[in-house]
């Protein structure tokens, strides 16, 4: 079996905060990281999703935690085809216009490969700390499996090496009928690390939880079943705190597809109060 790496996509959420999670002394970022680090061997960071991080934040996330631990870091809105505020953007890189939203194709293209590497750049601290596990790529519902999005995944794959980027997908095409298998095939054949989610269904965003490893990391990201997967409150939108029961349901998938990986890395993302860092722990009760 591969080794299993658990943690949450969120360490400063408010409501986590506010829940009591953390202890009365651990009352600075740096104490509260400090904490987490001593619970969890790896966190995924959703904030630089909507702005790019800095790189001396990157290097006091290193500076932060012990040996060993690890930071999954969500692209830049930008470079997912996400539409992207223009407040979010570099300064001198914003476009001239009254949109408060821009895509790739409104900024001029000497501009969008200064936001890739500026991005990539600040990352570095983890990468010499050795703290860096890879980059998740989380494409929008109207990211439909088409050659041109393949090739895609593949310029992401160039853009990003020798860092690696995985990949999580937010339509069904990808999946529906034959297209599931020429998918897991594509990502095999280019090594290409797929996202297994476990989401609400029924939904254009919904995604069926296929556990598959397609190159040597797997990862698994747990978004809950919220009635409210619609909502534009985030704390509705993912509001859902796992059973024990639905857990141990899990733990055989996870160990299976852990066998067919050298690594694997599970992330509650059901960032509520304390519910993701509740079902972190007692996924690694279960997997250990």
């Amino acid at each position: 079996m591969g080794e299993i790496k658990v943690g949450t996509a969120s360490w400063t959420d408010r409501t986590l905060l506010e829940s009591g999670w953390y202890p009365a002394g651990a009352d600075t970022p740096e104490k509260r990281l400090g904490f987490y680090a001593e619970k969890f061997p790896l966190v995924e960071v959703d904030a630089t999703y909507y702005s790019p991080p800095a790189e001396q934040t990157a290097a006091l996330w290193a500076e932060r935690t012990p040996p060993g631990f690890t930071f999954n870091i969500k692209a830049f809105s930008l470079l997912t085809g996400h539409p992207t505020k223009v407040s979010a953007l570099y300064k001198d890189l914003r476009p001239e216009t009254e949109k408060k939203n821009v895509y790739p194709g409104d900024l001029e293209p000497a501009a969008y490969e200064q936001v890739w590497e500026r991005f990539l750049s600040a990352l570095q601290p983890l990468v010499d700390a050795g703290k860096l596990g890879a980059l998740l790529f989380q494409f929008p519902p109207w990211f439909t499996i088409r050659r041109s999005n393949k090739q895609y995944l593949l310029e992401v794959q160039r853009r990003v090496r020798p860092l690696r980027a995985v990949y999580e997908f937010r339509h069904a095409s990808w999946f529906e009928g034959g297209n599931r298998d020429e998918t897991l095939e594509f990502l095999r054949e280019h090594k290409l690390p797929y996202v297994s989610v476990d989401m609400p269904q029924g939904y254009k965003s919904s995604i069926p939880p296929v556990l598959a490893a397609t190159a040597d990391l797997a990862v698994v990201r747990f978004h809950g079943h919220s009635e409210k997967w619609t909502s534009n409150d985030i704390h509705e939108k993912f509001g859902y705190l796992y059973t024990d029961r639905e857990l141990k349901d899990w733990a055989p998938k996870l160990k299976k597809l852990a066998s067919q990986a050298e690594q694997m890395h599970v992330l509650t993302n059901n960032c509520y109060s304390d519910y993701a860092q509740r079902n972190a722990g007692q996924l690694i009760e279960l997997l250990t």
